[in-house]
């Protein structure tokens, strides 16, 4: 038996408790929590074969009262002796993705970020469309191709189409971008035509992650309109390997920053409201270039979710639904490349280099902290991507 030490500061103590699927040597991946620089394998440190699985999945389902439990559980055995064979060191295992994804959404929930967007792509409009301040706009993304964090994503390629240009052409984006996100993982889903309420948000989304939502602007301008994003997006998603739970974020709670003009309609109004005071950071090949703050965002992640099933829509264990890109009102905090460098007008200087878009060999690094109930900072860990050529 041994004691896990937690390093003073660290953003992984006992008030976090993030969940992962971890490898160690020739073992097959299943389900661990990190613990300061540790990983605590469950199946072993529990003795329980639902997390023996290769993803959160089987865990997830098993509903909001186990979750509570199993961190209670998880709580009480880290703070006391481990189990030798139970626990590993972070930088002597392999991270996988966390869930078996089992639908993608993405939403468009930051005033600032679409504002920006509506400037840019509209200037002679009103920034935002007319239904932007009644719901929560989003686009039905691709679950197959949700990655984890540190696997390089390939420029991808399609058609394109420049103002000045009178055809459109074939090739690789030239205008290839981030979104700094959060993403949120359904643990227990719902049939069809069982619409979740907005208070119950808590009941169904077990965790939350880190979200790169990677982007080919000039592929995305020129098919979106009419029908919205597709394959500006759906190369890739990556997400971080570390799931937060929902449970651990209870301290980083806040009002959300609007909503009084227009109220929202009934069903999107939260009795709690879900803002949370999440700080991110970009860096660009090692360079910080912005910090997004989370509690800048307009809709709340709980009215995300009673949107998306209002419909009668049904929800799975391992859905998975991004915040949209996070963007304050300051420069510095605006979480796409295209709002940063205002189109490519307005070129950053990273490394000494003046750039607007990712060329191949660049990695993007987004990290992510929270208030924790302890009082310090509890942390998401981080998301990494680095740009391949096109094939």
């Amino acid at each position: 038996m041994i004691a896990i030490e937690i390093p003073d500061g660290s953003p992984f103590g006992v008030d976090n408790l993030p969940y992962g699927v971890f490898s160690a040597a020739r073992d097959a991946p299943r389900v661990g929590v990190r613990v300061g620089d540790s990983v605590v394998d469950l199946a072993a440190a529990l003795g329980e074969e639902v997390f023996a699985a290769p993803t959160l999945n089987p865990f997830m389902a098993q509903g909001y009262d186990r979750w509570v439990r199993v961190r209670e559980q998880v709580t009480a055995l880290v703070a006391g002796d481990v189990p030798d064979g139970a626990v590993h060191a972070v930088r002597d295992v392999t991270l996988h993705l966390p869930i078996d994804v089992a639908d993608y959404v993405d939403f468009y929930a930051s005033e600032h970020h679409a504002s920006n967007v509506g400037r840019l792509f509209r200037p002679d409009a009103e920034p935002l469309l007319p239904n932007w301040k009644h719901l929560p706009v989003g686009y039905h993304g691709r679950a197959g191709t949700v990655v984890v964090s540190g696997t390089d994503v390939v420029r991808p390629s399609g058609q394109r189409k420049a103002p000045t240009d009178t055809a459109p052409s074939f090739g690789p984006s030239v205008r290839l971008d981030i979104e700094a996100e959060l993403g949120f993982v359904v643990g227990t889903g719902t049939p069809l035509n069982a619409p979740i309420p907005v208070d119950d948000f808590v009941r169904h989304v077990f965790g939350a992650v880190l979200l790169n939502d990677w982007s080919a602007r000039d592929i995305q301008a020129w098919e979106y309109v009419p029908l919205g994003p597709n394959l500006g997006k759906s190369f890739a998603t990556s997400i971080s390997p570390w799931v937060v739970p929902i449970l651990a974020l209870e301290a980083a709670r806040i009002p959300l920053p609007g909503q009084s003009d227009p109220e929202p309609l009934p069903y999107l109004r939260e009795t709690g409201p879900w803002g949370l005071d999440v700080d991110l950071v970009v860096e660009w090949n090692g360079e910080e270039v912005s910090r997004p703050p989370y509690r800048e965002m307009y809709w709340s992640p709980a009215q995300m979710l009673a949107h998306m099933t209002v419909n009668g829509a049904s929800s799975r264990t391992g859905d998975l639904y991004g915040s949209g890109t996070i963007s304050g009102p300051e420069k510095g905090q605006r979480g796409a490349f295209l709002e940063l460098t205002w189109g490519g007008k307005e070129p950053i200087t990273v490394k000494g280099e003046e750039r607007s878009f990712l060329l191949d060999g660049d990695e993007v690094v987004i990290t992510g902290t929270a208030p924790g109930a302890g009082g310090g900072r509890i942390g998401f860990g981080e998301v990494r991507g680095r740009i391949l050529p096109a094939r």
